[in-house]
């Protein structure tokens, strides 16, 4: 097999997991009734005109199960993430006590847990996409490679091969992740 063959295994490979990775990563900021840093991690608070992470801003702590604390560093910003946190998609209603906010996350209803169930499912199908692209894309560098007689008619054979392993792989690890986060989701 070609170094060039070689090499564009192991990048889509690579660009395949970043693709699981950023889905995985997306999981965790999606509720499931228990308190968890991660719901907040991505909140962006404006801050003297700019867009800050609220983790640069304050440490977020769960001090109890149903309970995420924000300490603000400056306690300036704690109207400023006060109104993040009313701006966001979290759907939590901030208790400001002049020095912390606190969230209490609700348990979650049913309808609700459906509907996070259904986020789940269309976040799989969407890095189910991204698999697809990646495939594609090195699908066409393997005709290319063939084309410019880098590699063997049977080497592109085995080339697409291998391909379709990947894709099956990640897949099913997509599959797997998303179906452990719906259990998680759904259950009380």
């Amino acid at each position: 097999m070609a170094d060039d063959m070689k090499r564009m295994m192991l990048d889509t490979e690579k660009a395949m997991q970043k693709s699981i990775d950023a889905m995985d990563n997306d999981f965790q900021s999606i509720r499931t009734g228990r308190a968890s840093t991660h719901l907040v991690d991505k909140l962006q608070v404006e801050y003297h005109g700019a867009h800050v992470p609220l983790q640069q801003l304050a440490s977020i702590s769960v001090p109890e199960p149903q309970v995420i604390m924000i300490r603000p560093y400056d306690p300036g910003a704690l109207k400023l993430i006060e109104k993040a946190i009313q701006l966001s998609d979290l759907r939590l209603t901030p208790n400001n006590d002049g020095k912390i906010v606190r969230l209490v996350i609700p348990p979650l209803t049913q309808e609700r847990r459906k509907e996070l169930a259904k986020l789940v499912s269309k976040r799989v199908e969407e890095a189910k996409v991204a698999l697809r692209n990646v495939r594609r894309e090195s699908m066409e560098k393997l005709k290319g490679f063939e084309d410019k007689d880098i590699i063997s008619e049977d080497e592109h054979k085995r080339g697409k091969q291998d391909l379709e392993n990947l894709i099956h792989r990640f897949s099913a690890k997509a599959d797997e992740l998303g179906q452990r986060k719906e259990k998680e989701i759904l259950e009380m």
